[in-house]
């Protein structure tokens, strides 16, 4: 197991849900933040929270990871501040819901910005320098809905494909080197995210019928981390439910995600 006391994290969309309890669980193991997200106010809370109860450095850095080259924005801001990022989490995403001809282009190309061209920025900015020490870890938040395709959240799904696909790819490239990357996958979790997909009536289906609490899916982060595997799938009946769509025929998947994932109201959009 590594040693992670005194090491610094990089925790994108740090200002609540799954990011704020992934920074919470590395501060409670002596890590020094680096926190990322849009809200400063939030942001500020959390760092003053973080550093009064475990004695931890916390730096607060705003940035929309909506634009282009948000990873070298930060990497240039992380350097010029004089620190080393030794685990990058990229937590942050956005989400659509509702049939794919209803919803604005430019919300998902947003999606796909925060979703797939953040997380490949970031990586590009921070894993030279890990490769020069030899050592670090990059953890990608991705998702079950990574495993198959999620009718009315297609581009949502595809996204997390491609964080689980390039974060195996990566882990394959650089394990020899002392690079730990592996993507975390969850179910449905409790935050904001669910709040906007419509309305309280979505919790009703029975994609979302039974959600994590963020807390839970930062105790399985912190396994992650601590692993050496590419992929960790957040407990056993999601991780055999994967698997089932892996090898099922892909029609049958797509009509029985799209009956769990039917519309009961209007489309929205969000972000965890």
């Amino acid at each position: 197991m590594r040693a992670l006391t005194g090491k610094t994290a990089l925790v994108t969309g740090a200002s609540s849900g799954i990011g704020e309890a992934i920074a919470r669980k590395l501060a409670a193991e002596g890590v020094n933040l680096v926190l990322v997200a849009r809200s400063q106010d939030k942001l500020k809370q959390l760092a003053d929270a973080l550093t009064q109860s475990y004695a931890v450095q916390c730096t607060v850095l705003l940035a929309d990871l909506s634009t282009q080259n948000c990873g070298a924005t930060v990497h240039g801001q992380v350097k010029a501040m004089g620190l080393t990022v030794d685990i990058l989490v990229n937590n942050a995403g956005y989400g659509t819901y509702g049939p794919f001809d209803s919803i604005a282009p430019e919300n998902e190309q947003a999606e796909i910005a925060v979703n797939i061209a953040a997380v490949v920025d970031f990586a590009h900015a921070f894993l030279p320098e890990m490769l020069k020490r030899g050592e670090g870890t990059i953890l990608n938040v991705a998702s079950t809905a990574a495993f198959q395709p999620v009718p009315y959240m297609a581009v949502y799904a595809a996204s997390k494909a491609f964080v689980l696909s390039f974060s195996e790819a990566l882990w394959a490239e650089y394990r020899q080197q002392g690079i730990h990357v592996v993507a975390l996958c969850p179910s449905a979790v409790d935050t904001g995210f669910i709040n906007h997909l419509g309305n309280e009536s979505v919790r009703k289906t029975a994609a979302f019928s039974t959600t994590l609490q963020p807390e839970q899916v930062a105790a399985h982060a912190m396994k992650a981390i601590y692993g050496k595997g590419p992929t960790h799938i957040t407990g056993f009946k999601n991780w055999l439910i994967a698997q089932s769509a892996r090898f099922a025929p892909r029609s049958l998947v797509a009509r029985s995600s799209a009956d769990m994932m039917r519309p009961p109201v209007q489309n929205g959009a969000t972000s965890h």
